[in-house]
């Protein structure tokens, strides 16, 4: 046995006798299936913050989380007053269809008030299978009586795109997240300032905590000229590089960042800036270069666990050191209406 090392009957006889003392004596009930996922999830307890174990619930709503998919009405909720309430329908879901409002109040789900319910209790009833029935009870502020809506549960994508044309024939783009959505909602924005003629763009990539790497290697080839977007550095010196073929850039571009701008959102910013296809504007951006692989397990459970670390083109780290703009701007103070990060972004295209 190699110096250093415990044998695993050590640690198993260790590990059993630990886990009976605390079932035994332990003030409050607690059982082995518990204490064996509190184990599990130990193992993850040296690694990186972003390397974690999640149950079958947990993992499911990670899944969620990161593709941008998810089967449910399509409203996002938060509490006020007393009142969990909808902050807003997602566009084109059962909600919106149906005509549930921002500010609606949610009294009941299924007959079941939601008096005293936090808004993760009310989620976790409206959530369903696809296809299935969900009745919602609203408190609408003009409205005398309840209204209620029978919606049917579905696939809601969530579009992390949004748009508009500024003054002087800009385009704004706000990437919130890169979702399995991205790209794939991209596209047809570049291909309507192309029709307008539209060859200055900003995009803006503040508060966005990145996604998927897939993702934003697709995002990058629409902007980044031929060669290098990102290189993974796996354990044990493996490389991998992924690459753009454009010919050349077709946009003058500026990149807003800021100190929340992370992960995927990093390396688009890092293959800008490398590759000179735009100008980086706001503050350094938060740091985080490592890659994550979700891996499901057999009994539902599942894990994330870093496997790499991303270099830029130019094979710069940013881990712990984030993305320097090339061109510092503050952000808002409270309450200021303007946005000088945007202002210097339009300075700089006109």
């Amino acid at each position: 046995m190699e110096k250093g090392k415990i044998h695993w009957r050590t640690i198993y006889s260790i590990f059993y006798q630990v886990k009976e003392l605390v079932k035994d004596n332990y003030a409050f009930d607690i059982n082995d299936n518990e204490l064996i996922q509190g184990a599990i999830k130990g193992l993850f307890y040296f690694l990186d913050d972003y390397s974690n174990y999640y149950t079958k619930a947990e993992f499911e709503e990670l899944l969620g989380s990161v593709s941008g998919n998810f089967v449910g009405v399509g409203i996002v909720v938060s509490e006020k007053d007393g009142y969990v309430v909808v902050v807003e329908p997602i566009e084109g879901s059962p909600a919106y269809k149906a005509g549930i409002k921002s500010k609606d109040k949610i009294i009941s789900v299924d007959g079941k008030s939601t008096t005293g319910l936090s808004s993760k209790d009310v989620v976790e009833l409206i959530k369903g299978e696809k296809g299935t029935k969900v009745k919602i009870g609203i408190k609408r502020e003009g409205q005398a009586s309840p209204i209620y809506f029978t919606l049917t549960r579905d696939e809601i994508k969530i579009n992390p795109i949004s748009y508009k044309i500024l003054d002087k024939n800009i385009g704004y783009i706000k990437i919130s997240q890169f979702n399995e959505n991205t790209n794939e909602n991209l596209v047809p924005v570049l291909k309507e300032f192309d029709k307008k003629n539209i060859s200055k763009i900003i995009i803006d990539l503040r508060d966005n905590p990145g996604g998927l790497l897939g993702e934003v290697v697709e995002v990058s080839k629409n902007f980044v000229p031929k060669g290098p977007i990102v290189h993974i550095k796996y354990k044990n010196k493996i490389e991998q590089t992924y690459y753009s073929n454009l010919p050349k850039t077709k946009y003058k571009l500026v990149v807003l960042v800021n100190e929340n701008s992370a992960s995927a959102s990093e390396i688009f910013a890092g293959a800008v800036q490398d590759t000179k296809a735009g100008t980086i504007v706001g503050v350094t951006t938060f740091g985080k270069g490592t890659v994550q692989e979700i891996i499901p397990l057999p009994n539902g459970d599942g894990m994330k666990l870093t496997v790499a670390e991303y270099l830029t083109p130019k094979k710069r780290s940013i881990n712990g050191k984030g993305v320097v703009p090339d061109i510092i701007v503050e952000g808002n103070s409270y309450p200021s209406i303007k946005d000088p990060q945007l202002e210097k972004a339009i300075t700089i295209l006109q």
